[in-house]
């Protein structure tokens, strides 16, 4: 029997068609696939089981949930995480003031995260638009988002960008907190994390 891995390879390498992409709401179930896919793109450290915990239960709002993921075949290759509105903390990284909407109606998108070897199949815009329709079913009018500057190509910015989301203020050192305190392993920075964090508001009657 193949290493998981291998498999995962060895699926990943054959013909890919989008019919063969699935989405779902997230489980405990999908915890574990999560898991390797978020920190194997995102970084080590970045999520793991306590905190994935934590924002799938942020993710669930009068019986309905916010987070979701993707499947090519039998492996998950994609996922979203969001936070209901009212279930996530306003803090320093944030500015409401500037986002012309009741920051009581504005969920916020965690985490979208796509198996670099299933880019290009629109993964990433269907997982956004599947976590819209579900934020505003739990009656958010809008959403905000931490976009991560220095991914490959600024792809996060310009994908988001692409998808109605608007720049409101840039935020250096948003994840370094994380990798002096909490294990994670910035992917980019040879030392401590100083990446610039975008913090943008995407308005859903724009959609």
């Amino acid at each position: 029997m193949p290493s998981t891995s291998t498999y995962r390879e060895w699926i990943l390498a054959k013909l890919k068609n989008s019919t063969d992409i699935t989405y779902t709401a997230l489980t405990p179930d999908h915890f574990a696939s999560v898991l390797e896919l978020g920190n194997r793109v995102q970084g080590e450290g970045y999520l793991n089981l306590d905190n994935l915990t934590d924002y799938y239960q942020r993710g669930l709002k009068d019986g309905i949930n916010a987070g979701i993921v993707a499947f090519y075949r039998d492996q998950l290759v994609g996922f979203r995480l969001t936070f209901a509105q009212g279930q996530w903390d306003i803090d320093q990284w944030a500015t409401p003031a500037e986002w012309d909407v009741d920051p009581a109606t504005v969920c916020y998108f965690k985490c979208n995260t796509v198996d670099p070897a299933m880019q290009g199949y629109g993964i990433g815009s269907t997982l956004l638009s599947k976590a819209i329709d579900a934020a505003q079913r739990q009656g958010s009018n809008a959403g905000l988002a931490h976009i991560w500057l220095a991914s490959p190509g600024n792809s996060a910015f310009k994908y988001f960008s692409k998808n109605g989301g608007r720049l409101i203020k840039e935020h250096p050192n948003k994840w370094q907190y994380a990798a002096m305190y909490e294990g994670y392993d910035c992917p980019v920075c040879y030392s401590l994390c100083a990446c610039v964090a975008a913090e943008m508001l995407l308005t859903f009657s724009q959609q």
